[in-house]
């Protein structure tokens, strides 16, 4: 029988103590709780009361949560250490996922493994794999655990990694580059090898020396490197995504020589933000924490269709000349009028030169463009791809390389019909 070492937590019914490993673990998933914060959350609750769990939720939440994108691990930490009996079960289940057991054939939710991470901090997890004469229990490991861990990783769901393998997967959008070819320009330069003649610079010479015609000069096409505008959405329901998402446009935009004139970033969800200035930051922890504080509205709703018509009104002659490349990171799902919305993609999409979806929601084999806001934008993009793992975001680069590649939008386009 499998067997577990006991989380050394005390049970002496302190409510006080409690909270205090309460909030120790809420610091180790990642949610930054000191001392004055604790000492805050015990007198709160000592004026609360502790009579209704929900007003116990609601009353730690004021006191250890200060910032919309740490309410998701709040809240997952809470229900598996004050809510659910048999939370040691489902953290060992939700961190060893390939052990059937009380958590068998379940995904973890949302920021579940970061939360369980945290409550099994210093534990040792591992299973005696001995069998139980009583019972009979028998532990099955799936063989899919012998996949090497970056190939493993690359392929994991953002939403789905816990705290170490998100800072695994940060390190790998790191090293991702996304390389352009350069446009030919109308205009061209001056160069010995060129394949055409300037006929200007060769009577300018020529003026030079009494009109006497010396020597030709000759030309090449100037070439030209196109912008990249980013516009992600920060939305509750693309909080997970749009760190990893942003993490990847930090690495274009710091990363010498890949070919990108300039590298314009967006968030949006209930308003457009401009957080170009602070992709430029060389340390991607102090420039992600400087566009959380200038975005206000993470995790809050969304507003695609309003957000699209402030960029398209403020900023889309500004940023998107010279034949720029648009990633729309989005899942879709808006509840603004769709026709505005239809109005809004098509006229971003007439301004830019290629405008690519990325939409995490891809990750299902079942998914189909059934909300208003994906049937109306679609038409109005050059490609449709998922935007879900580190390798999805790998395939962006032969996106940009081909135009032609469509990626899944003919073939939803064709659910629509």
């Amino acid at each position: 029988m499998a067997k577990f070492n006991a989380i050394d937590i005390p049970e002496d019914g302190k409510l006080a103590t409690n909270i205090t490993w309460f909030a120790r673990a809420l610091r180790a998933a990642g949610v930054p709780v000191g001392p004055g914060r604790v000492l805050d959350a015990i007198r709160a609750v000592e004026a609360a009361g502790f009579s209704h769990k929900r007003d116990f939720f609601y009353t730690l939440q004021a006191c250890f949560v200060s910032r919309p994108e740490h309410l998701t691990i709040f809240a997952q930490t809470f229900r598996l250490y004050w809510r659910d009996p048999r939370y040691l079960e489902h953290m060992i289940a939700a961190l060893s996922p390939a052990i059937r057991g009380v958590q068998e054939e379940r995904k973890a939710k949302p920021a579940e493994k970061r939360a369980a991470e945290a409550l099994l901090d210093g534990v040792d997890r591992e299973i005696n794999q001995t069998e139980d004469e009583e019972d009979g229990t028998e532990i099955e490991i799936d063989a899919s655990r012998t996949m090497s861990g970056e190939e493993r990783l690359r392929s994991l769901d953002f939403e789905q990694m816990s705290n170490a393998e998100m800072a695994e997967a940060k390190r790998m959008l790191a090293k991702l580059r996304l390389p352009v070819k350069p446009l030919q320009s109308r205009r061209s330069q001056m160069s010995p090898l060129g394949q055409s003649i300037d006929v200007r610079a060769t009577l300018r010479a020529s003026m030079r020396n009494g009109a006497e015609i010396r020597d030709l000069k000759r030309k090449t096409p100037r070439v030209r490197w196109p912008n990249l505008v980013a516009l992600c959405d920060i939305s509750g329901s693309m909080s997970h995504y749009s760190r990893a998402m942003l993490h990847f446009l930090h690495a274009v935009s710091t990363e010498q020589g890949a070919g990108w004139a300039k590298v314009h970033a967006f968030t949006f969800g209930t308003r457009l933000t401009n957080i170009t200035r602070h992709l430029r930051t060389r340390d991607v922890d102090a420039a992600l924490a400087a566009a959380g504080a200038e975005a206000q509205d993470w995790e809050g709703g969304t507003r695609i269709g309003a957000c699209l018509h402030s960029f398209n009104q403020d900023w889309s002659r500004r940023v998107l000349g010279q034949g720029a490349v648009v990633l729309l990171i989005t899942d879709g799902l808006d509840r603004d009028d769709p026709d505005q919305l239809a109005k809004e993609a098509e006229r971003l999409h007439l301004s830019a030169r290629q405008v690519i979806w990325l939409n995490p929601l891809l990750r299902w084999e079942q998914f189909a463009p059934k909300a208003k806001g994906i049937a109306a934008m679609l038409p109005h993009v050059d490609s449709f791809r998922a935007g879900h793992n580190v390798a999805s975001l790998e395939g962006l680069a032969a996106a940009i390389g081909r135009p032609d590649d469509t990626g899944e939008k003919q073939r939803l386009l064709r659910m629509i019909g």
